[in-house]
């Protein structure tokens, strides 16, 4: 029996959450990417709180895009969430690519934070 490809996301995923816990002091920051956006949340799994949150649907990374499905969106995003997660105070983030593969948009993402300022 052939395991159908959400499942197989859902296996990465279980298999990156034992590994990547985010607390106070160092907050997990989660992708998710869908066919037309792209979405990252910082999350304290220890308060269980989003401590903050960008996509492409943002109003200030909305209206720079030309498109919002690929890799200078993804960038874009990966920039605006360093930022906000920079003035909240937060330095470092423990990176969680939600089962999603790490190339494409997901990297694009997670470059451009860096770039930023954002400690993985």
């Amino acid at each position: 029996m052939a395991v159908e490809r959400s499942e197989k996301r859902k296996l990465r995923q279980n298999r990156v959450r034992r590994k990547a816990v985010g607390n106070d002091q160092r907050p997990r920051l989660s992708v998710f990417r869908s066919l037309h956006h792209i979405y990252v949340q910082v999350i304290s799994d220890q308060s269980g709180r989003t401590l903050a949150a960008a996509s492409t649907e943002t109003a200030g990374v909305r209206e720079g895009l030309k498109s919002k499905r690929n890799l200078a969106a993804a960038k874009a995003v990966g920039k605006a969430i360093a930022e906000r997660c920079l003035q909240s105070g937060i330095s470092t983030v423990v990176f969680d690519r939600n089962g999603f593969l790490y190339h494409g948009r997901v990297k694009a993402l997670a470059d451009a934070a860096r770039e930023a300022g954002l400690k993985f």
